[in-house]
């Protein structure tokens, strides 16, 4: 028998655990991820890696959790240098009376750019690699995230009225046919629809998007069953609930991304179960707006698949993903009323790889697994905060903050090393930032 030389490969992370995510609830002690080519090429004990692989690179964390970037899967990037103008009240006040106005007087490319950046700055340092992106000037929005080199889908909006970005129905959709025409072959970039929600979107539009998601295969990224008002207002107006609406439009289907629901009756879950809905969960922005509970455990128990978001700045007020767990995990239990619901491992699933199937990127990224692309984070858990240390699971999900979050790497690539951004000038961010405050207040709102 022969020695067989080590096999090389672009980079080692060796770590005190990884969480794969795949299989489920598995967490792997002292063991190591191969990455080449931007690729997991294997996961194996630390011992056996350093056997068989010559890195280019090796990044040892032995009090570290490595896990699969974070995928949150309902933003609202640019709205960044909107946290915090208008708390405390609630949704159609709120975005009716002061965020509308306020976008409307600063809204273009500017602000878009600027708001991206932001908010790709903060996901990097708390360990999100991937964004479910919804809002104005897609196009913008992409080239942002691409210069970042930055995971994301970028919705496409439709809205029944005119904005900075369109002026009518058909140029609505003009414009969505050119940015999903630029976008469409890129490995980082994605484009979804991106209809606001039930009551600002009518039929004809719905039936456009329902006919063009199906030619492109693209998915639907829609707010609804947002509050109980909007479930009136649809009976009143439609004479059905929006998920029935919806239904009849032909758009309950698997390529739905249905944000919010928190206004759900059991058959409503079963359809988007046999329908392959996923929804987004965004647990704090609905307790934040007092909108609703969204009865995730029994979604997730139905078989639905279930991804977190954290929505827009202006409504969290942070793109913490780690916060965002806790409070998702915590709230499922109060709401069905049963401690087990939505455990550990579960709530980590819908952050991770629920996200990734959510934007149809579930078999390139969502868990460490060889073959899919290297969308990783690692969550130092020495910190007396997460000690002791008896479940890592458990900790990452209950105890952990994004401030523990180490490095991040995406499709390979290092975004931040040992909690220092690569290639992002952090202070001109926030310089940045203070001028479009100065801006925002010179509105007088």
């Amino acid at each position: 028998m022969t020695d067989t030389a080590p096999q090389p490969c672009d980079l080692l992370i060796e770590a005190g655990w990884v969480v794969p995510v795949e299989p489920h609830g598995v967490v792997l002690e002292d063991h190591a991820v191969v990455v080449s080519a931007g690729r997991i090429v294997a996961v194996l004990p630390t011992a056996q890696a350093r056997a068989r692989f010559a890195a280019a690179e090796t990044v040892a964390r032995p009090d570290g959790a490595l896990i699969p970037g974070l995928v949150n899967a309902h933003t609202h990037n640019p709205m960044t240098l909107l946290r915090g103008i208008a708390d405390d009240l609630p949704l159609m006040t709120w975005l009716q009376q002061h965020i509308w106005p306020v976008e409307a007087a600063v809204i273009g490319p500017e602000f878009v750019a600027d708001g991206v950046a932001l908010a790709v700055a903060e996901m990097l340092r708390g360990g999100t690699t991937c964004a479910n992106e919804n809002y104005f000037f897609p196009d913008v929005q992409a080239a942002v995230y691409k210069r970042h080199g930055f995971r994301a889908l970028v919705g496409l909006p439709v809205i029944d009225f005119p904005t900075a970005w369109a002026g009518s129905d058909d140029e609505y959709f003009d414009r969505a046919g050119e940015v999903h025409d630029q976008w469409r072959d890129d490995p980082l970039v994605g484009t979804a629809f991106a209809p606001h929600a039930p009551y600002t979107v009518g039929d004809a539009s719905f039936e456009r998007i329902r006919m063009l998601s199906d030619q492109l295969d693209v998915p639907v990224h829609l707010h609804t069953h947002e509050t109980a008002q909007e479930i009136a207002d649809s009976l009143k107006q439609h004479g059905q609930r929006p998920l029935a609406r919806l239904d009849r439009l032909g758009l309950v289907n698997d390529r739905l991304i249905a944000v919010h629901m928190t206004q759900l009756t059991e058959a409503e879950i079963h359809l988007c179960a046999e329908r392959g809905v996923s929804v987004a969960h965004c647990a704090e922005s609905n307790l934040k707006l007092a909108s609703g509970f969204c009865p995730a455990c029994a979604l997730q128990r139905a078989g639905v698949n279930l991804a977190i978001g954290t929505d827009g700045c202006a409504s969290n007020n942070d793109l913490d993903m780690f916060g965002e767990l806790r409070t998702a995990a915590l709230l499922a239990k109060a709401v069905a009323g049963d401690a087990t619901a939505l455990d550990a491992a579960t709530t980590l699933r819908a952050a991770t790889l629920g996200g990734a199937r959510a934007l149809g990127f579930g078999e390139r990224i969502g868990s460490i697994e060889p073959g899919k692309e290297a969308d990783l984070a690692c969550v130092d858990l020495s910190a007396l905060e997460t000690q002791p240390l008896h479940h890592v699971l458990s900790q990452l999900v209950y105890a952990s903050g994004r401030q523990q979050v180490t490095d991040v790497w995406i499709a390979g690539r290092r975004k931040l090393d040992s909690r220092v951004l690569v290639d992002i000038d952090t202070g001109a961010l926030v310089a940045n930032a203070r001028q479009w405050r100065d801006r925002i207040a010179a509105l007088g709102r």
